[in-house]
């Protein structure tokens, strides 16, 4: 590489740098709201997030980024494609025309408005007050609409919001995919509901919160994350933020009547973590530097939490352990009886504390939600309406208000409403392509974690998914690892070998 070209690449690396580390302070204060921020702070943080966003906008669509990014394309086309300079000067350029479509006004009023409804959809949850939110919602429903038409699509009006997190899927591929899951599911949960109710009473004793702080802590070391390297804080809707290769956050909310709650959810945000925690050290704070899409990383969180963290193994080797810590609660279980427990299959209304088989359905019925309210045939002021009818025909529930109803997830008040939610599904059917890859390749690894070891499991994800960040687009980095395009098979067969029998 002669001077000149150095010096452009060098150039890149700093303007791109800047770039994360402005994104980082954002997802710094966005942590601080959700977690330690004073109720009355929501106003400042709003106006201080707008103009953290308009900042960070002007560098992503600076003209001078993409006048070098032309003078290194030829330089570009000169490495093999899977060189990481290549991948970096690709991301880049795929990151700045996204951003360059989208006005520097509309970014920061877009960021603005996010955080207004954040914080009216925290005041107006516990009162179940969803008039207090409908005008955000209509709001945010509107600039979704605008995003959209910024961002381009020949397509579905979805399609730009759900390329965002999903690289390359669309709606035209997401509604057969989820028609074909949709009714195997149905199908079993028909079939499971002939049989005798597993009894899961034991998870709803009372089981303080200082002690499922400290266990779920327990097992995320277990797991394999580095409390050197992140902590856990409690919040409303548990997340996973990073702000720096070596400060991955992890959050969780603890019920005192609901040991699941907590348990499960730091797993499935310790998943989340290991993935950006195992990035390769040499693509830190640049463009790479992060997870390929809202799927993969879901495959992650859904892998350790469901396909290791519910398993038979891993209680018969835990529960002991988990008995010790809650003695009373638990005195006279058995592991098996506790496998079952958290297990247990049965339609409910909260999405994030479903199980596994009907958990998918949560995840098709907000995804239809949002391409209704998008293509204009449903309004804010009929979704609380709509959402209960869907809940009733897919799952026989209907929630006693709107709290465990259309105010149960964060997602539309704290981004664009499209887009939202496929990546949790697409998430759980790349998990089982994962997982039976790794079996293929280390066929002792349900073995290792009934004996409450996950190395090598660990370490086949930090080589064939970790390790890659966001080099490789996400069908390619199944691909890669997997040998396999995204396919339903090997998830439908993994439910159906657990649930059936």
């Amino acid at each position: 590489m002669d001077t000149n070209l150095q010096a452009k690449w060098d150039e890149f690396l700093t303007r791109t740098r800047e770039i994360y580390d402005l994104t980082a302070v954002g997802a710094l204060m966005g942590w601080d709201q959700s977690t330690y921020m004073p109720a009355k702070g929501g106003a400042a943080r709003g106006r201080q997030l707008a103009l953290l966003e308009r900042l960070t906008h002007e560098r992503r669509t600076d003209p001078a980024l993409g006048r070098l990014l032309d003078d290194l394309q030829p330089y570009a086309d000169s490495l093999p494609p899977d060189d990481d300079r290549a991948a970096m000067l690709r991301e880049a350029r795929r990151s700045y025309e996204r951003a360059v479509r989208i006005p520097a006004g509309f970014a920061a009023a877009f960021a603005e408005h996010m955080s207004d409804s954040f914080m009216a959809w925290i005041e107006a949850r516990p009162a179940n007050n969803f008039a207090a939110v409908q005008p955000y919602l209509q709001k945010t429903l509107d600039m979704s609409r605008e995003m959209s038409h910024y961002l381009g699509t020949s397509g579905h009006v979805a399609d730009p919001l759900i390329d965002l997190a999903d690289q390359g899927i669309t709606v035209a591929e997401l509604r057969p995919l989820f028609a074909t899951l949709g009714a195997a599911l149905t199908s079993l949960v028909k079939q499971i509901g002939e049989r005798p109710q597993v009894d899961n009473s034991i998870l709803h004793r009372h089981y303080p919160k200082a002690g499922q702080l400290a266990y779920g802590e327990q097992v995320a070391r277990a797991f394999g994350y580095d409390f050197q390297r992140g902590r856990q804080d409690e919040t409303h809707h548990p997340f996973m933020t990073k702000f720096g290769h070596d400060d991955v956050r992890i959050t969780t909310r603890v019920d005192e009547h609901d040991l699941g709650n907590a348990l499960f959810g730091t797993m499935h945000e310790t998943g989340h973590a290991l993935y950006e925690l195992g990035i390769d050290p040499a693509y830190a704070s640049t463009v790479l530097d992060a997870g390929t899409s809202s799927g993969v990383h879901e495959s992650q969180s859904r892998l350790w939490e469901n396909l290791v963290g519910r398993s038979a193994g891993f209680w018969q080797h835990y529960f002991p352990s988990l008995q010790a810590a809650f003695p009373e609660q638990l005195a006279g279980v058995t592991a098996e009886a506790f496998y079952h427990a958290v297990n247990r299959v049965e339609p409910s209304l909260i999405r994030t504390e479903a199980d596994e088989v009907t958990y998918n359905l949560h995840v098709i019925i907000r995804f239809g939600l949002e391409l209704d309210l998008l293509e204009g045939k449903l309004a804010i002021a009929d979704l609380p309406e709509a959402w209960h009818a869907r809940y009733t025909d897919a799952l026989g529930v209907r929630a006693p208000s709107d709290v465990d109803g259309v105010m149960q997830d964060v997602h539309w008040y704290g981004g664009p409403i499209g887009g939202s939610f496929q990546g949790y599904t697409l998430g759980n059917i790349m998990a089982a392509q994962f997982y039976a890859a790794a079996l293929a390749v280390h066929p002792g690894i349900e073995q290792e974690i009934g004996r409450g070891e996950f190395g090598t499991l660990h370490t086949w994800l930090r080589e064939n998914v970790y390790r890659h960040g966001a080099r490789y687009a996400p069908g390619d980095l199944l691909l890669r690892a997997t040998g396999q395009p995204l396919t339903v098979g090997p998830y439908l067969e993994y439910l159906r070998a657990k649930f059936s029998g």
